[in-house]
């Protein structure tokens, strides 16, 4: 609970790398993710390539953090895992918010990237990893040993709770 509360977008790093060991414990969590029909339907691209990272803003504008940090990973959906059509997106969304979670419990800081459904940045990111087409691209995580820090944010929302009817 504690690393999901004080879990927050964090976009400043420094330059230390981030161990092998931790990118195989972030992929764990991301693969301990639930999936429709555990279907499983996603592929991870991890990049600490410093030229690889420095290009992915050319075809993601938001994503100029990549030219500070030692890593990404790009959750992509396979849809020739899919048995549930279309649940590929919950299921690599249901990733990629571990990756984050596990991150912050690490002590390190991280930012989820949209990539899919927006078809330009698919396209360009498909197109620089010459992702095969059953592989749909859908966040990267910017990932880092923190520069910055930021207060935990309080979300809850009473009115947003409903009980048994709206």
């Amino acid at each position: 609970m504690k690393a999901i509360l004080e879990r927050r977008s964090i976009r400043k790093y420094t330059d230390e790398p981030i161990s092998d060991q931790d990118i195989k414990e972030l992929l764990q969590a991301a693969m301990a993710a639930p999936s429709a029909g555990n279907q499983q339907p996603w592929e991870f691209i991890v990049v600490n390539d410093r030229e690889i990272l420095n290009k992915i803003p050319e075809v993601h504008p938001y994503s100029q953090m990549l030219m500070m940090a030692p890593l990404a990973i790009i959750v992509c959906g396979n849809l020739d895992k899919e048995k549930h059509e279309g649940y590929w997106v919950q299921d690599c969304s249901a990733a990629t918010e571990n990756i984050l979670i596990e991150a912050q419990y690490k002590g390190l800081g991280a930012v989820w990237l949209g990539i899919y459904p927006r078809k330009e940045r698919v396209k360009g990111l498909k197109e620089l990893f010459n992702l095969p087409e059953d592989i749909i691209p859908l966040s990267i995580v910017s990932i880092g040993h923190p520069a910055e820090s930021k207060e935990p944010s309080n979300r809850y929302n009473q009115s947003a709770i409903h009980i048994n009817k709206w």
